[in-house]
Order: C-alpha cells, then structure tokens, then sequence
C-alpha cells in the first residue's frame, strides 16, 4: 500500500500558531474567576468580626429567653435603622443606642461609654437579671437556653446613685406593669428587677409602684419620654443639646421573654421610640460589652478617608487595565529564532561568546595579521618575503598616497601588545581605517 507525503505546513501558518495566545472566551474566563475570588475574599474580610452572637447570651444577638433579637426584629419590621455594634469607635454614632451590659461588666466602661455620648445621642441601658445555661432539650434551636436562676448587677462606678433590687422569691406579686395607660403582665411576676435613685423619672412601674424603667432628670429637656411619663409640667432643665441617659431595670420589658406578649411588644415599641425621640436616626445595639467587639476590618478601612482616595485609584486602574486588554494597541509581535541564521548572526554569535569568556585579547594578534594579508593581496606585494618587509611595504604605500594615518607597522604593533577589550576595540580600528583606505 501508498500513502501520499503530508501536506507541508506553511510558513504563514506556523508563524500564526505561534503568535496566538488565549481565546477572548479563556481571557473573559479567567477574569471572572479573578472578579469573583475577589469578590469571596472581600467578603469575608467584611464579615470576620465578631462570629456568630447568638449563643445565649443577653444581647441583640441571643434567641433564647434572655435575649433581646425579638425588639430588634420588631423595630426593623416598623421601618427603623436598626445596627448590630461590634466596633468601639461607632458607639458614639448619632441615634439611640442600646446598651445590654453582662453581669460582670467594668462599670467604669459603662460610663465612658455614656459620658461620650451626651452630645451625640439618647442612651438606654438595660440590665441584666436572668442567669441562663445552655439547655439540654435536644430538640431546642441554637442560642435557647433555660433560666437558673436571677441575679441583680453591680457597676460600681456607674450611676453609684442608683440602686438596684431583686425581689426573691417570697415577695408579693409585682402585679405586672403599667405605662401609658395600659396595663400587663410579667413574665415572672415574683423576681421582678427595680431601680431606685432620687433622679429617677418613672416610665414604666409595677403594679405595686415599683420602678421598672425610668430615666435620668438632669439638665437636658426630653418632652417625648415626659409625654411616655404622663408627667405634668416640665421636669428637669431645657438644654436641648443633651441627650437623655434611660433606665430599663427589668429586662423581661424588652426581651425575648416579655416579647411574647403581644401588649407588652407594643409597650416595648413605644418605649424605644420615646427614648429614640425620632424615627430617622438609626437605633443602634452594643456588643461590644458582650464580648463581640473587634477592631475595623480592611474592607471598612478601605472605604473610609484617607484609604478611600487610593481605593478610588486602585479601581480606575484596574477598569483601564480591562479596557486595554480587550483593545490591541499593535500588531501582534512575530516571533524570531533563537539563533538567526546568515554569515552576520554567525561573527555576532561568536563575538559574544569571546566577550563573555573575557578572551578578547586573544583575537588581537591574528586580526592584525589578517589584515595584513589582506592589505597585501590588494596591493599586489610579493609573497614569501618576511612579515617586517611586508609592513614596511605597506607603510611605503601609506607615504606615498599621503594617508594621515599612523603606519600600519606601528598600528599592528599596538594592536598585539593590547590587552584590554577597549583598548583592542580602539586600536583595531585604526587598523580597519588603513586598509580600508588602501584598499
């Protein structure tokens, strides 16, 4: 059997195979690969701060009973700007915030806490009372917990004015709450948490006159928590530019407890919005306190001055980067061989390799002589004769077409006693401009 010989492959076709580099597609490819990677690392970079919250604790990230993600979720459901705080430096952000202090709290942080934030907005600290363990029910979510037991707290250095109690188990009933009007029940009608300070304005109060919530009557004028106080009459001073410092000593008002309720919910509702004293600004919930703060991330320092300038650029450059390699700016580059071919790559290639070896010296002596030769096959001198009387010959040629050059003898003579490459370089050119003008 015959075959017939392959087709030989074009030069023009080989040069194209090896000038083509990705597809538009595998190029488009990788940058959404790229664009998405970013995209995960960003966001993860956004969202490592702090983990999960809800792990029975009494704060807006709890579930469990003690927890208080119930008014958060109400709040948010009427409209409102409801924050998660896990930064230090956004506790003094406008608006209400909330502060859900542990039982172990530094009092003195409280108070650094609200001292700086008398200018910037209303404060409402809750506190705690609910010791609380993990459950054990193996069909309970995640952050349930069960209540072992009540404990009232101390802060020494925060409000030192205010008194704390706890009724145990054998006082009366508290006969639930009332405010604004209206009237409902506690949870746990026999450990009920009060406060008691001679600044205290009542807000909210047991059935048996205890008070459950209240605010602090300083120089500030608060008209919304008087008008959820029933007061008459103006309570305190009238400077406007204080915000009001709001006491909720029984917590089961606005947890997830109470919130059960459906008349203690409302209560609850109208209560933050009272000591918000507006609906537009954000109402804001401390984590910090519980353990949950950390420092700002790098996805938030980029996008705050002074980083938001270079991020800014960072991005302009990288659309003019995209745009630049969707659009050639040249033809595409041919592609040469590695070692050209032709008598000129051949003394080039060699040049190099005497000039990397550092042999250039070496290349003097024979340079000389073959130019010698050269000269004298053009001039048509007698062969046989010594190399002295051959250059003498040539310097006769030189005299006699009146060649302003040095004699070839001495120019050959200094071109074999040099040694350096610069020197050869410059001495061998003296030698080439005399055979060049003689031949």
């Amino acid at each position: 059997m015959t075959g017939a010989a392959p087709a030989p492959i074009a030069p023009s076709a080989t040069a194209a195979a090896d000038n083509a580099g990705f597809s538009r597609a595998t190029v488009l490819g990788l940058l959404l690969v790229g664009a998405v990677a970013f995209i995960a690392l960003l966001w993860f970079l956004g969202n490592n701060s702090g983990g999960n919250a809800n792990d029975g604790g009494g704060h807006v990230g709890g579930k469990g009973l003690n927890g208080f993600a119930g008014i958060a979720a109400l709040l948010e459901a009427d409209g409102l700007e409801v924050n998660r705080v896990r930064a230090k430096d956004q506790l003094a952000n406008v608006g209400l915030l909330v502060l859900t202090p542990p039982p172990g709290a530094d009092g003195k942080a409280i108070d650094r806490i609200v001292s700086q934030r008398r200018y910037a907005g209303p404060t409402l600290v809750v506190t705690p009372k609910w010791i609380a363990l993990p459950t054990r029910d193996a069909a309970a979510k995640k952050g349930w917990v069960q209540l072992a037991g009540a404990a009232a707290p101390e802060w020494p250095g925060f409000h030192d004015d205010v008194m704390v109690k706890l009724a145990d188990g054998n006082a009366p009933k508290a006969g639930g709450w009332q405010a604004i009007g209206q009237r409902g029940r506690l949870p746990d009608e026999g450990r009920v948490l009060s406060g008691e300070g001679r600044h205290l304005v009542p807000l909210v109060t047991a059935g048996d006159g205890r008070i459950l919530a209240a605010y602090v009557a300083d120089a500030g004028s608060y008209p919304d928590l008087e008008r959820f106080a029933g007061v008459s009459g103006r309570i305190g001073g009238d400077d406007t530019r204080i915000y009001p410092v709001v006491f909720v000593f029984e917590p089961d008002l606005i947890d997830n407890w109470g919130m059960a309720d459906e008349h203690t919910a409302l209560m609850a509702r109208e209560l933050m919005l009272a000591a918000a004293g507006t609906r537009s600004q954000p109402v804001s919930f401390d984590l910090t306190l519980d353990g949950f703060g950390g420092s700002p991330n790098l996805l938030t320092l980029a996008f705050r001055p002074p980083f938001l300038a270079a991020t800014i650029c960072l991005l302009l450059a990288g659309v003019a980067i995209a745009w630049r390699a969707f659009n050639r700016f040249g033809p595409p580059r041919a592609a040469t061989r590695a070692i050209a071919m032709g008598k000129t790559a051949l003394v080039a290639n060699s040049a190099g390799f005497i000039r990397r070896t550092g042999r250039v010296h070496l290349v003097a002596a024979p340079y000389a002589d073959a130019a010698r030769d050269r000269i004298a096959a053009a001039l048509g001198l007698p062969r046989g004769v010594s190399v002295a009387e051959t250059e003498a010959a040539i310097d006769s040629a030189q005299q006699r077409r009146a060649i302003a050059i040095a004699p070839f003898s001495q120019a050959a003579a200094q071109l074999r006693a040099a040694h350096k490459p610069h020197d050869v370089a410059r001495r061998a050119a003296v030698v080439q401009s005399i055979e060049r003008a003689l031949t």
